[in-house]
């Protein structure tokens, strides 16, 4: 029953930090869509701000041992290459 449970709360964890992750990618995909002027510092301290949050919790589950540090850091590259994806469009503006 207790392994059951604790593959609950790793699946609830996960779950959760990947639905973070999609509210940072869409507000990227809004900047892209508008190809907003990515060094708008609304724009970065938004941003900033929403990644600190989302590494905090990741370290957290990490430390909690209901993710692999591995996948953490697959989430956070993930919205990396998609900031730095929006970068490249803008300069090509």
């Amino acid at each position: 029953m207790e392994i059951k449970v604790q593959q609950t709360y790793r699946e609830r964890a996960l779950e959760q930090l990947l639905a973070d992750a999609e509210k940072i990618a869409q507000l990227i995909k809004v900047q892209m869509d508008h190809l907003t002027m990515p060094q708008c510092p609304l724009y970065e301290e938004v941003l900033d701000t929403q990644m600190y949050g989302l590494s905090r919790e990741i370290d957290f589950a990490v430390k909690l041992d209901l993710i692999d540090s591995e996948v953490g850091k697959e989430i956070l590259t993930r919205l990396e290459q998609e900031m730095n994806a929006l970068h490249e469009l803008y300069m090509k503006k």
